[in-house]
């Protein structure tokens, strides 16, 4: 492994690999933080041109993309609470929150610091441990997903608030929303009412930049706030117990965002969820999260960058893709007659290397672009917000249309605006309703490709150890939740 991670390093500084590397990260980062152009679509739009490209300086760029959006997605959720990827949703929780303090200088360092020390765990993971850790994404199949998810669904214990109850009733809701379209194994129309733009079904973005930034717009107009914060921003570094409070949370997101992210299906949207869940339940004041709590910040973002590059570990040694986002990057190795598993570390070592290499060259140069911009990204937070609304509004609307280019989707985007403001209004939780939407399709096609294997009968739940494992899980962590929420509302 050393001689070939030598051998890769020198690949990786190769003058034109090493600027494309760049070129990747940058971008990442640029699609990360405008809502709306994911780094999936982004990849995809750029497929034809790295044909014009060697396979290391093409993949190599493809890569950095990808993990580079992983950085950009926290920025926008912290600063004006609309985020820039799905994975980011639940930043926005605390983040926004910090930012409203004058904190917004520790939050985002508190993200690229978290991020940086996730994706190098990942990366060495993937130098270290692909093959052998890789194996156990293969004993996954439907009904283990269905217990994972089912689990995932949890988190809907600590996102709710005060309420379980109304967070439940949000959840489900979500779930409702989400199964609006075409039935994906049937094909029959379900929640459509006749409407061919309703058989597309609402897209996330729209739905979480509706709940959460346009709902904060009408919020902020409604209480008449002059800008995000008022003051001096403070330090942009945390420290002291705050930085070791950080430190920690960032270590746990790290080690869960690494075990799920060698799971094929598990997006960094359910483990940033699955994350903020965690760090909330062990945490000894989860009273304080959700307002401001730095915890709330350094886990989930740490979760989101490691289960991002623990991805490459199956997709590299395995040829599985975990996410859509690497099923893309699974193509580019096609188009170069390439087939990433056991067999590209043999035949074509020189490049595999060099992609993992590239992958921390990447990552340094990724904290090195964010931490010193944490300052001037602080200082939006003083911006009157009669500049920062509209910009808010113009920043929903196109992220909204550029998702498929529809005014389905940017009417789509200000009804769950004005949605989100009902429910922020009356305290309802908002994030369970993202959640649900999630998870629901996911619940669903696990279930059915469950009962398709066992020709309908439950006991395939019941006997496959790992499913059985969820399940028990499962039910401990909801005899537990009365205890939990009762602690969080007191």
């Amino acid at each position: 492994m050393d001689t070939g991670l030598l051998q890769g390093f020198a690949g990786a500084l190769n003058p034109a690999t090493l600027l494309y590397c760049f070129v990747g990260v940058l971008l990442g980062t640029v699609v990360g933080v405008l809502p709306g152009l994911g780094p999936a679509a982004t990849m995809a739009m750029l497929l034809p041109v790295t044909a014009f490209l060697e396979p290391a300086e093409a993949i190599v760029m493809l890569a950095g993309i990808y993990y580079g959006a992983m950085y950009g997605g926290s920025t926008t959720s912290i600063l004006v609470s609309v985020p820039g990827e799905a994975s980011s949703v639940v930043t926005c929780l605390d983040g926004f929150e910090m930012t409203k303090q004058g904190r917004a200088g520790e939050a985002l360092a508190v993200a690229a610091i978290g991020s940086f020390v996730a994706a190098t765990a990942g990366i060495i993971l993937l130098s270290v441990a692909a093959p052998p850790l890789a194996d156990m994404a293969l004993a996954f199949g439907p009904p283990e997903y269905f217990g994972l998810v089912l689990f995932s669904f949890t988190a809907l214990v600590s996102l709710s608030g005060r309420s379980l109850l109304m967070g439940v009733i949000v959840g489900l809701l979500g779930m409702l929303l989400a199964s609006a379209g075409i039935d994906p194994m049937s094909g029959r129309q379900r929640l459509a009412f006749g409407s061919v733009e309703m058989m597309r079904g609402f897209d996330i973005v729209p739905v979480f930049m509706g709940l959460f930034g346009i709902s904060e717009v009408l919020i902020s107009a409604q209480a008449g706030i002059a800008s995000v914060y008022k003051g001096s921003l403070g330090r942009f570094i945390p420290q002291g117990e705050e930085l070791r409070k950080a430190a920690v949370a960032t270590l746990r997101g790290t080690g869960l965002g690494l075990a799920l992210g060698l799971l094929p299906g598990m997006v960094p949207a359910v483990v940033t969820f699955l994350c903020y869940d965690v760090e909330k339940r062990v945490s000894k004041y989860p009273e304080r999260f959700g307002k401001g709590c730095i915890e709330g910040v350094a886990s989930p973002e740490a979760g989101n960058n490691a289960v991002a590059v623990a991805g490459f570990v199956p997709l590299m040694a395995l040829g599985i893709p975990t996410t859509p986002t690497l099923a893309i990057l699974l193509a580019a190795f096609m188009i170069y007659g390439l087939q990433p598993g056991p067999l590209l570390f043999m035949k074509n070592p020189d490049l595999a290397w060099t992609i993992i290499a590239s992958m921390y060259i990447g990552n340094v140069a990724l904290v090195v672009l964010n931490l010193p911009l944490v300052g001037l990204w602080a200082r939006l937070a003083l911006i009157p917000y009669r500049f920062v609304g509209p910009f808010i509004l113009g920043v929903c609307f196109v992220g909204a249309y550029s998702v498929r280019n529809s005014m389905f989707d940017v009417w789509s985007c200000v009804l769950f605006g004005l949605v989100g403001y009902a429910m922020r209004s009356r305290n309802w939780p908002t994030a369970p309703m993202v959640l649900g939407f999630i998870l629901g399709p996911m619940l669903e096609k696990f279930l059915r490709g469950s009962l398709q294997m066992s020709a309908g009968g439950l006991d395939i739940f019941f006997t496959r150890p790992i499913c059985l494992v969820f399940l028990v899980l499962t039910a401990c962590f909801l005899v537990m939740s009365r205890r939990f929420s009762s602690s969080v509302s007191e």
